[in-house]
């Protein structure tokens, strides 16, 4: 699946991700790789100015840390961003029981 597709839906799974706790940057790809199945591959360009930008939002924050000698900017949600999960999960449920009703049953 490529990033065109998750248009407009890429902050909420990003949101998902961080709900189970702080994950750095990579653990981040690596869990929309594995909750997705493979299908969300997506580029660290995609990824990292979404996450910064979450961040300007206020829905996550982050920190830096040394592990292995190596530099990690950890994010986790805020309370804000857990309330605008919820909003975007509401919203989904009510696009796609919509949208069902066209594409599951039958004319």
């Amino acid at each position: 699946m490529k990033a065109d597709a998750l248009r407009g839906h890429l902050d909420a799974v990003l949101l998902s991700v961080l709900e189970s706790g702080p994950r750095h940057g990579y653990a981040v790809i690596e869990a929309l790789q594995t909750r997705s199945g493979g299908a969300l591959d997506l580029p660290t360009g995609t990824v990292y100015p979404a996450l910064r930008r979450l961040e300007r939002a206020g829905y996550v924050r982050s920190s830096w840390s040394t592990v292995g000698g190596r530099e990690r900017r950890t994010y986790e949600l805020t309370s804000a961003g857990g309330r605008a999960l919820a909003t975007e999960r509401t919203a989904w449920q009510d696009f796609t029981r919509t949208i069902g009703g066209f594409l599951n049953a039958p004319a």
